[in-house]
């Protein structure tokens, strides 16, 4: 769906633009296509309630194909770049969820959680390049880390990251499918517009007791459990919500 809603919001803008300087030609400059392109899909996005996160692709969209267009290099040089970014960005083409790398801050902020927790299952939902799942599961041999992630390369390289790691298990494939109710402790970095369903699955699935946290994003009228700020570059706060509460369940629109 918002593939669908960034392309639209580019087209219209685009078809805008053309028309502007159809009907108007003495009032607009034809120079001033690329940022009038780029402002127009970036109100649309708005009005379409894309995420946040959105608006500097729509900014730059449309600018970096005609930079592209003006180096006039062969077809197979596109052709590979977009390959390329279908493998890293595969998810936010599949799903709503674009590639989020997480800080050594985070790992280090969950290796304090789960010795606290005493959890023995951990997973990552949208491990991304293993920068979670890997120093986690080589700081913590006792602690068995799986990573779910989506998209090829980042996929391939998570792969690579964990491959002299015996309590570290890449899985390929979307985290919408994989059943948490083994799970003891449930990590993700995803985006807001995943959230209120995430919610909902995790209400479903996850045992009482156990507890999820979410890095940036929190779960739209769970309660928290607690509140982590760390001291890395983007000052990521993590939220951590244990699982069992009423209110959470009635919250994500599950009977308690």
């Amino acid at each position: 769906m918002q593939l669908l809603k960034a392309a639209l919001s580019q087209l219209l803008a685009l078809a805008g633009v053309w028309l502007a300087l159809r009907g108007w030609p003495g009032v607009f400059d034809p120079r001033w296509t690329p940022v009038l392109q780029a402002a127009g899909a970036a109100l649309l996005s708005r009005l379409l309630r894309q995420p946040l996160w959105w608006l500097p692709i729509h900014l730059s969209f449309f600018p970096a194909v005609l930079f592209a267009i003006s180096l006039q290099l062969p077809a197979w040089a596109y052709l590979g770049a977009g390959l390329l970014m279908a493998l890293v960005f595969w998810g936010t083409v599949g799903g709503d969820v674009p590639l989020f790398l997480s800080s050594p801050a985070v790992a280090a902020a969950l290796q304090e959680i789960a010795a606290r927790e005493r959890a023995e299952l951990f997973i990552d939902l949208g491990a991304g390049v293993a920068s979670v799942a890997a120093p986690l599961a080589a700081a913590m041999p006792g602690l068995q880390v799986t990573a779910l992630e989506r998209a090829p390369l980042p996929y391939l390289l998570a792969r690579w990251r964990c491959r002299n790691l015996t309590n570290a298990v890449v899985v390929g494939g979307s985290f919408w499918d994989c059943n948490l109710s083994r799970f003891d402790l449930v990590f993700a970095f995803l985006s807001p517009a995943v959230m209120p369903r995430l919610g909902r699955k995790l209400a479903r699935e996850m045992r009482p007791g156990s507890l999820f946290v979410s890095s940036s994003f929190p779960l739209p009228g769970w309660p928290l459990s607690a509140e982590i700020r760390l001291a890395d570059r983007r000052g990521t706060r993590l939220y951590c919500y244990r699982i069992g509460d009423q209110r959470c369940q009635a919250n994500a629109g599950l009977p308690g």
